[in-house]
């Protein structure tokens, strides 16, 4: 896709996309302005849907965007999904940026407010920071391989077949559910806790709380168990049982392994990822009014 030149401060500006993984890169000339992020210094991502993409032209002609490898911050355009996708790609990059999401999907929980572009500058100026922690996830397959992801919502253990998952789970090394059988069980973090958390039943999380949600998904036994919470410095061990009779896949946000014997779980503190939010409508303030939604 070509978007064509334009004219801005009277420099020709050529829109380049790049790809980046499932990402959309406007490349564009290195602005003037500047401000308590260094606004002269923004990278723009957009969503590959056709709402994003014509937001993206008309942000386009509103500033002079930089390459992301030149930024200090990144504007994200999409849904709450993308957003995941982008920082899921500065994480692998391990160049992770602060981010100001516009909301061009359908629920954006992750991200502000979409108007036109006229005071983006300012609103990005005034912007609340809130940091977040990944999950890390260490899993081994049924072949001895090691494979390792992080995930800003959840780490998820899910059964691939009819037949139901039976999973040993460890907390700091001792065993508390010597079998959970079921759908499968998972661990998310605050930000993730509105997320596939809350489908399965488990607790909203406020974003400062520093813990987990440990949530059974359709269990069968334990019957009465309903999951726990966890200190967020706790290292969460799951052993799958008749691994070959029940195969269990172990799933990062979007990224899935398949075929998994075991599963370690801890927060990834040397990660640490700033979100950036309109004043009054923060993650932590979606976070609280999400449990009050009847």
């Amino acid at each position: 896709m070509h978007f064509g030149p334009n004219r801005h401060q009277g420099h020709a500006l050529l829109q380049v996309p790049l790809q980046i993984g499932t990402l959309l890169l406007l490349s564009l000339p290195m602005g003037t302005n500047g401000s308590q992020i260094d606004l002269n210094r923004l990278a723009l991502l957009a969503s590959p849907t056709d709402r994003a993409r014509k937001a993206a032209e008309e942000l386009a002609d509103c500033h002079a965007w930089v390459p992301l490898e030149e930024a200090e911050a990144v504007v994200v355009l999409g849904g709450d999904g993308f957003m995941l996708d982008a920082l899921h790609q500065m994480l692998d990059d391990n160049r992770v940026l602060p981010a100001y999401g516009l909301n061009l999907g359908t629920v954006g929980f992750l991200m502000n407010r979409h108007r036109d572009c006229a005071g983006l500058l300012k609103r990005i100026a005034k912007s609340k920071p809130v940091s977040v922690c990944p999950l890390r996830m260490e899993a081994v397959d049924q072949h001895g391989n090691k494979h390792t992801s992080c995930a800003i919502n959840e780490v998820s253990l899910l059964r691939e077949t009819r037949q139901t998952a039976k999973i040993e789970v460890s907390v700091n090394g001792k065993v508390r559910i010597p079998e959970l059988a079921g759908d499968g069980i998972l661990l998310a973090t605050p930000v993730g806790s509105t997320a596939y958390n809350l489908s399965a039943h488990g607790p909203i999380l406020p974003l400062d709380s520093q813990v987990l949600a440990l949530t059974p998904i359709s269990p069968f036994r334990p019957r009465r168990w309903r999951g726990a919470i966890l200190p967020d410095r706790s290292r969460v061990s799951f052993k799958i049982r008749e691994p070959a009779k029940r195969p269990v896949a172990a799933v990062a946000d979007q990224k899935e392994y398949r075929d998994v014997a075991e599963v370690h779980v801890e927060i990834a503190r040397d990660m640490e990822m700033t979100l950036l939010f309109d004043p009054g409508h923060a993650l932590d303030d979606r976070i609280v009014a999400e449990q009050f939604v009847v």
